[in-house]
C-alpha cells in the first residue's frame, strides 16, 4: 500500500471520528400520554362507551402532541388486558393531511404485546410540528379484550370493520368518546426533554370542555410551555381519587408509572381528592366510609415527598368548590356541608403547610365571590362540578411558569 493511501486512509478515519465526536446528540421526548385504566362491568354507575371485545377492528384515534419532532414512535397498550394482544398494523399521520406511515416493531408490521405490557414502535420517518393534531390507526385482527383503555377522550374515536389502517375512507365507522390500545407518542429532537406533568382527575381530563378542540387546562399550558421546549403530559383520569382506587388506580399507586417514568420530568402539577371527598355515600361509593381531612392531607404529603426525592418540583392545586355538583342527575350527591366543611380544610393545609414548592389557587380563581361555595358562572360548564373552556384557560393562565420550573427553568 502506497504511503499516499495510507494517508487518505487515515484522513476517512480521523473525519468519519470527528463526524460521530461533533454529532449533535437526539433525544426521546414523551410529547403525549393517555393514561390507561382498568375497564369496568355493566353494574358501574357510569356506562363503559366502548365495546368490552374487538375483533377485526381498525380503532382510529385523534390526539395533540405538546412538543414537534424530527421523528416519531407509538406505544401500543395492552394495560390491564390478561392475555396477549395481537396488532396487525399501526399508521400514524397528521390529521390535517392524508400524509402518514405505517409503523414496525422491530422491523415487523404486526406485533403481540404481552398482557399487562406496553409495546413502543420503532422511529417513524414523520416530521410533526409542536401542537400537531395526529391520527393513529391501529388494527387488531383478532378478537382482543378492551386493553389500554381511558374511559374520557374529550375526543373523537372512530371504529371501522376490518383493516382500514392508513385509508382515508370514514364508512361504517362507529363513533366512540373513549381510548383505547394507545398509551404514548414520543418525538425526537436535538433538544433534552424538559417535562410537565399535570396529575389528577376529571378536572385535569378535561371533562366539560369542548370535544375534539383540546381545550383541557393541561393543554392551555401546552400552548403556555411550547416557546420554552417544555412538554406538557396530562396524566388526569376522570373519577380517579388520590387515596384509593375509583376510575383508575388511585393516584398514589399510579404516581410512579404516568408521572415520574418519563424522561427530563421537571415539575409534577397535582390537583386530586374531589372525588375522595365527594363520591362516598353517593351513587359512586354508597357503602364507603368517607375520609377526613387529614387522611387526604397525609396522602398528598406523600405523593410529594416521593416526587421531590427524585428531583421533580412539586406545584399543588387547590380543590374548585362543587356544590350542587350533578344536582338533578342521577349522578346527584356529590356535595353536602359536610363535604364541603372538608375541601376547606384540605385546601387551608394546601395553601400553607409549605409541603408544596408553590401553590396554584384554583380554588380563589374559579369560585363566585358572592357564593364561594360554587362555581362562577362563567367558568362553570352547566354540572356544577366541572369548569367548561373558560374556565380551563383561565387556570392555566393561573400557573405561573416560574414558579413551576424554579429558577434553572427554560
Amino acid at each position: 500500500m502506497s504511503k499516499w493511501m495510507t494517508r487518505v486512509g487515515v484522513a476517512m478515519l480521523l473525519a468519519g471520528a470527528a463526524a460521530v465526536s461533533y454529532a449533535a446528540p437526539r433525544h426521546w421526548t414523551t410529547s403525549w400520554i393517555s393514561p390507561a385504566e382498568p375497564a369496568w362491568s355493566s353494574d358501574f354507575v357510569l356506562p363503559l362507551g366502548m365495546p368490552p371485545l374487538l375483533r377485526n377492528v381498525t380503532m382510529r384515534q385523534f390526539l395533540r402532541v405538546s412538543l414537534g419532532g424530527d421523528r416519531v414512535r407509538v406505544v401500543v397498550s395492552n394495560e390491564y388486558g390478561d392475555a396477549p394482544l395481537k396488532v396487525g398494523a399501526v399508521h400514524v399521520g397528521l390529521a390535517s393531511s392524508a400524509r402518514g406511515l405505517g409503523a414496525t416493531f422491530q422491523g415487523a408490521r404486526e406485533v403481540i404485546v404481552a398482557a399487562g405490557a406496553t409495546a413502543v414502535s420503532d422511529p417513524i420517518a414523520l416530521p410533526v410540528a409542536a401542537g400537531a393534531r395526529l391520527q393513529i390507526d391501529v388494527y387488531l385482527p383478532q378478537r382482543s379484550q378492551l386493553a389500554g383503555f381511558h374511559w374520557d377522550a374529550r375526543d373523537e374515536t372512530l371504529m371501522l370493520h376490518g383493516n382500514a389502517a392508513g385509508r382515508p375512507s370514514r364508512d361504517g365507522a362507529e363513533k366512540f368518546a373513549a381510548r383505547a390500545f394507545l398509551s404514548a407518542v414520543l418525538v425526537e429532537s436535538a433538544q433534552e426533554p424538559v417535562t410537565v406533568v399535570a396529575l389528577g382527575d376529571s378536572i385535569t381530563d378535561g371533562n366539560g370542555s369542548s370535544p375534539g378542540a383540546d381545550h383541557r387546562w393541561p393543554d392551555f399550558l401546552a400552548r403556555r410551555l411550547e416557546r420554552r421546549g417544555v412538554a406538557v403530559l396530562n396524566a388526569g383520569i376522570s373519577g380517579n381519587r388520590l387515596l384509593r382506587a375509583g376510575m383508575g388506580d388511585s393516584a398514589l399507586a399510579r404516581l410512579d408509572r404516568d408521572v415520574l417514568q418519563h424522561a427530563g420530568v421537571r415539575a409534577l402539577i397535582v390537583m386530586i381528592g374531589t372525588n375522595d371527598i365527594g363520591w362516598p355515600g353517593g351513587p359512586f361509593a354508597p357503602d364507603e366510609r368517607p375520609p377526613n381531612a387529614a387522611e387526604i392531607t397525609a396522602g398528598l404529603h406523600q405523593l410529594a415527598e416521593r416526587a421531590r426525592v427524585r428531583g421533580v418540583r412539586v406545584v399543588a392545586g387547590t380543590l374548585p368548590p362543587f356544590e350542587d355538583a350533578l344536582k338533578g342527575t342521577p349522578l346527584e350527591g356529590h356535595s353536602s356541608p359536610q363535604k364541603e366543611s372538608v375541601r376547606q380544610a384540605v385546601n387551608d393545609w394546601i395553601r400553607h403547610s409549605g409541603a408544596f414548592d408553590a401553590v396554584v389557587d384554583f380554588d380563589r380563581l374559579l369560585r363566585d365571590p358572592s357564593r364561594p361555595t360554587r362555581l362562577r358562572a362563567e367558568f362553570d360548564s352547566g354540572d356544577h362540578l366541572h369548569p367548561g373552556d373558560a374556565g380551563y384557560r383561565a387556570m392555566a393562565d393561573a400557573v405561573d411558569l416560574d414558579d413551576l420550573l424554579g429558577a434553572s427553568g427554560q
